[in-house]
């Protein structure tokens, strides 16, 4: 039995560590709705001011923010989706067969991971202007793809190497094809794995900034983190006005996260056999 002063040092800790992940986004909406008389005050506004609520009416009437959210939006579940379909197979065949050459392979996939962005942006830009892919948000979602197919495809081959080779060997009894065993079988106990995959390549594609303000010139196809970015000026920049879409960028990611969370909690627990 737990004291009640543990408990109670335990829930004091818990706190204190919620407050300081929430802060951000608080300081984020505060800033957002203060005036520009007490924005640079001596004293700085702790509370947000529901008066300048109008911010947040001039940012979706003067800019392109929401434009740029569905952008962002596309590009993220773009990279997610195709991410986890060409990792599956690869993470299977790592996993579970033995071929000439799979350490080579297991390692360069894990070099792709020490090449930064900036460096192959320019072979990048070349090859995607040859093949018509320049300022499309579908060449975009395909140069994030090549940066998280490596992790996820390792990420998805450790969950599989926890799968048991019975659960597959009774599927195979009862008549069950190689890719139906992936699919039925092995995709269903490894998806709290995939759950948390999917988390990675969707803020993957909803945070990338480099390939998205190089491979992509047209305003429309802007993605929020490029628009976010344009307000910065060299002598000034709109501080409500970033705050606002600040505000605005990261809500989604968060309402994402907290939704495949519960997912990944309820699978983490459950058994992949049922008896």
């Amino acid at each position: 039995m737990r004291s009640p002063a543990s408990h109670a040092i335990r829930m004091a800790l818990i706190l204190i560590l919620l407050s300081v992940s929430v802060f951000p986004i608080y300081w984020m909406v505060v800033t957002s709705l203060t005036s520009s008389a007490n924005l640079f005050a001596d004293t700085p506004q702790l509370v947000p001011d529901p008066a300048q609520a109008f911010n947040y009416a001039d940012t979706f009437s003067h800019t392109g923010v929401l434009i740029w959210l569905r952008n962002s939006a596309i590009v993220a579940i773009g990279t997610m989706v195709l991410s986890i379909l060409l990792a599956i197979l690869p993470a299977y065949a790592l996993s579970r067969f033995r071929f000439r050459g799979k350490g080579a392979l297991g390692f360069l996939l894990f070099a792709t991971q020490m090449l930064p962005e900036a460096m192959l942006v320019v072979p990048l830009y070349a090859i995607f202007a040859n093949l018509a892919l320049l300022d499309t948000l579908g060449g975009l979602i395909l140069a994030n793809t090549a940066f998280t197919v490596p992790v996820i495809t390792w990420i998805l081959k450790g969950a599989i190497d926890g799968v048991p080779m019975e659960i597959e060997e009774a599927a195979r009894v009862d008549g069950c094809s190689r890719i139906g065993i992936v699919l039925q079988v092995v995709v269903p106990v490894v998806a709290p794995t995939l759950a948390a995959a999917s988390v990675i390549a969707f803020f993957h594609g909803w945070n990338e900034y480099v390939f998205a303000q190089t491979l992509v010139s047209s305003q429309y196809l802007r993605t929020a983190s490029v628009g976010l970015a344009s307000f910065v000026g060299e002598l000034s920049t709109p501080i409500h006005t970033v705050m606002a879409i600040g505000v605005m960028y990261t809500l989604p990611a968060v309402l994402f996260y907290l939704m495949v969370q519960r997912y990944v909690v309820a699978g983490m627990t459950a058994g992949s056999v049922k008896g």
